[in-house]
């Protein structure tokens, strides 16, 4: 998948001639740590929270209030923004953008054209919201199991098929290609089913050592209404 599937399209922006104070209320009104700074609609650097707390007064500072609202007053996005800022394309694949935000320990990724022009913004709260979506961790008609698997080709479509056989409906998979300490591979798998502890009860006794289990919420409420 490309950034330009989960990117915030709707990006806050300034010009270089925004000041301090006008930036400070940008992203305090609208809870935003970044602001993109464009001319011509073309990105030329980026403004972060934390360089506006770079140039905020101390609070010792011997200035009086109109005397530093005057001097952040002078100060411009063009004189304090970012001009070497690390950005991305639309077709850069999401796992690549994470590990430049990672490996480079940035907050966002802009997201712009072969001519610089801003198309959006990748952030970290844009990378967790596509990872809520691919664990399916906000789906609450599914079943969650992790199950211990040797580490060979196969293994992993056994086990999809044997949920399938049970009458269970695949809704995502995630398996770390590193097995854990005890050199055996996870597998997490959510799915839909009509008896859930059946169907796990069945791989159990395929031999699957089912790890844990978090069965869906309705299932879950009519079992604590019953006891």
């Amino acid at each position: 998948m490309y950034v330009d599937r989960i990117m915030t399209r709707i990006v806050l922006q300034v010009t270089e001639d925004a000041r301090v104070t006008q930036m400070a209320a940008l992203m305090r009104d609208h809870h935003v740590r970044h602001l993109p700074v464009v001319r011509d609609g073309r990105l030329v650097g980026l403004v972060t929270s934390h360089d506006l707390e770079r140039v905020s007064p101390s609070p010792v500072t011997t200035l009086s209030v109109g005397e530093v609202n005057y001097l952040l007053g002078q100060l411009t996005a063009a004189r304090l923004m970012r001009t070497e800022v690390i950005t991305g394309s639309p077709d850069t694949l999401v796992e690549e953008a994470a590990r430049l935000l990672r490996q480079e320990k940035i907050g966002c990724l802009p997201v712009v054209d072969q001519d610089r022009k801003l198309l959006g913004i990748l952030t970290h709260e844009d990378l967790l919201d596509f990872f809520l979506d691919i664990t399916g961790c906000l789906l609450a008609d599914t079943t969650r199991i992790a199950v211990h698997l040797p580490d060979t080709i196969g293994q992993l479509g056994r086990l999809l098929a044997a949920v399938n056989e049970a009458g269970g409906y695949i809704a995502t998979v995630v398996s770390p290609l590193h097995p854990d300490q005890t050199g055996l591979r996870i597998a997490v798998v959510r799915y839909r089913a009509d008896d859930p502890r059946a169907l796990n009860q069945r791989l159990r006794d395929l031999g699957y050592d089912v790890l844990t289990e978090t069965l869906p919420r309705d299932a879950t409420s009519a079992v604590a209404a019953t006891q």
